[in-house]
């Protein structure tokens, strides 16, 4: 853990957005925006389409938020929550075009992509797949250096350390977490938070302790910094989650800026 003065912390709040397909609604990101510095934005695979892919860019860019890269399985059906058998070079390719067809948008609304966060069954399985991290970590050091992956400690974080990558320390706040000091199954009792209040005081005690109350009842180190709060965008009460993650954090003196702010706050200063 990097020990930081909890009055004087930083941490980003991102959430998936762009989940939309077709006449399908899902989520209310125009609300969203205003409650987020950073955005995972799904890239056509597990969710979004072009129109929604550019809409939501356009979006982020005007209002200043971060661009995320939001990499799925392509599985449209199951929203990139079910496991598909794919080998290394599928997962690197597959990653490589939604990097891709993202930063297309990116450019030509005057954008960069900052960080690379995978999705749903792709990312938990990469946390300790190592064939899944490789393939991750290849296709975003070859397409930018600079990405920064935002993930959980487990052989994605060290595989992007081989690769000279920056890691985003990422807390699920709507989430419950195990024993382990990792997220349980959403199908599990508790897997899920309802409560916007705790969500905000779960987010404030991992940004400034490194610790989550697990389902069990127990406190326990998440073993890694919380760089970055994640709310899931199809979370029925993602904007109470939001505004009660936004109200916590001010009154604990914690600042929400972009994912690169933080790490960039916790840089050694040069000598």
């Amino acid at each position: 853990m990097t020990q930081t003065d909890p009055a004087q912390s930083k941490v980003a709040i991102v959430a998936d957005l762009g989940e939309s397909f077709g006449n399908y609604t899902i989520g209310d990101d125009d609300a969203l925006l205003g409650l987020v510095s950073s955005s995972n934005i799904a890239c056509g695979f597990h969710a979004g389409d072009p129109r929604v892919m550019d809409a939501t860019v356009r979006e982020c860019v005007e209002r200043g938020i971060e661009l995320g890269c939001h990499p799925g399985y392509p599985d449209l059906v199951g929203f990139g929550r079910r496991l598909i058998e794919a080998s290394e070079e599928e997962i690197r390719t597959d990653v490589l075009y939604q990097l891709g067809a993202l930063d297309a948008f990116a450019r030509i609304h005057g954008g960069r992509i900052s960080h690379l966060a995978p999705h749903g069954r792709m990312g938990s399985i990469a946390q300790t797949d190592r064939v899944h991290a490789r393939a991750i970590t290849d296709a975003a050091a070859a397409y930018d250096p600079s990405l920064i992956v935002v993930c959980q400690r487990g052989v994605l974080a060290e595989e992007a350390e081989k690769r000279s990558l920056k890691v985003g320390y990422v807390f699920l706040g709507d989430r419950g977490y195990g024993d382990d000091g990792m997220p349980v199954s959403r199908k599990a009792e508790g897997g899920l938070l309802f409560d916007p209040e705790e969500v905000g005081r779960r987010i404030v005690q991992a940004v400034q302790d490194g610790t989550v109350r697990s389902v069990s009842g127990k406190v326990v180190p998440l073993g890694h910094d919380c760089d970055v709060a994640l709310l899931h965008g199809d979370h029925p009460l993602v904007l109470q989650n939001g505004q009660a993650a936004r109200a916590a954090l001010s009154e604990a003196g914690i600042a929400v800026t972009g994912l690169q702010e933080v790490l960039r706050s916790k840089a050694p200063a040069a000598a």
